[in-house]
């Protein structure tokens, strides 16, 4: 496949607050440590509309505003694809306690954002963009299927393309079907023209029978197996570690995403 450049990153997980604090960490010359992750803002939108959001959509606001801002373009002329194993489990949640009260009080605005897709509208009412979006689901292998999405995006329309993949941890009792074991959200600012200031050139490829990459760091991999958009992680060393390399990403079930990695 053609080559792709990360132009930006955007990460807010715990112990790991933003791409440039995090480098030293992923890049395996700092311990990870885990600690609280500081309240996400979503700046970008008005009070009023900051108020009434969950912290889903806070999550993947937060890690997308970082990615472009760090580029320093702007948003509303970029395409998006956004990835989630299971979209807001807060409103979903909400939704099904309400529905078993006697007169099923489901709250208007939990209601439009149960929908896969309202951290992308979100996002577009923010910047403005009126390009293309995608929202997409792959279970466990929700990360590589959005990178697969949006580099495919990138090399059709010849243009940048924001990934956001994010994951929060489910509310009882879904978290006992399924444990997510920390919030995690990353965001990579994709660009077909290579562009000289690049963080990463990647070439992406099917991994065949090859397992996934596992992690040394104890903390990191337990995050990296227990979110799936912490999937990311062998790839986000990777590019912290700025040496040539492939890495075997997760993309559920038994398959696999080789990505070969060059600074």
């Amino acid at each position: 496949m053609n080559l792709l450049a990360v132009e930006a990153v955007g990460l807010m997980a715990p112990g790991l607050v933003g791409w440039t604090a995090s480098q030293a960490v992923l890049a395996g010359q700092r311990s990870y440590v885990v600690e609280p992750m500081p309240a996400t803002m979503a700046t970008l939108l008005p009070a009023n509309e900051r108020r009434r959001i969950t912290a889903t959509i806070k999550l993947a606001l937060q890690v997308a505003q970082e990615a472009m801002t760090q580029a320093d373009l702007d948003a509303g002329t970029v395409p998006t694809i956004f990835a989630s194993s299971g979209g807001d489990s807060e409103v979903l949640d909400k939704i099904c306690t309400a529905l078993t009260q006697p007169d099923r009080p489901v709250s208007p605005t939990h209601f439009h954002q149960s929908v896969h897709n309202t951290p992308a509208g979100y996002w577009a009412i923010a910047t403005g963009c009126m390009g293309p979006s995608l929202s997409l689901a792959a279970y466990d292998g929700s990360f590589a299927a959005g990178l697969r999405e949006a580099a495919a995006l990138a090399w059709a329309e010849q243009a940048r393309v924001l990934l956001v993949a994010y994951d929060l941890p489910l509310p009882a009792p879904m978290a006992g079907r399924r444990k997510i074991v920390a919030p995690f959200g990353v965001a990579l600012l994709l660009n077909p023209a290579l562009p000289v200031n690049r963080l990463a050139l990647l070439r992406l490829a099917s991994g065949g029978d090859e397992p996934a990459d596992r992690l040394d760091d104890a903390g990191l991999e337990r995050l990296r197996a227990g979110n799936p958009a912490a999937r990311s992680l062998p790839l986000l060393c990777a590019m912290a570690r700025r040496a040539a390399t492939r890495v075997i990403l997760s993309a559920g079930d038994n398959a696999t995403l080789s990505v070969e990695v060059a600074p």
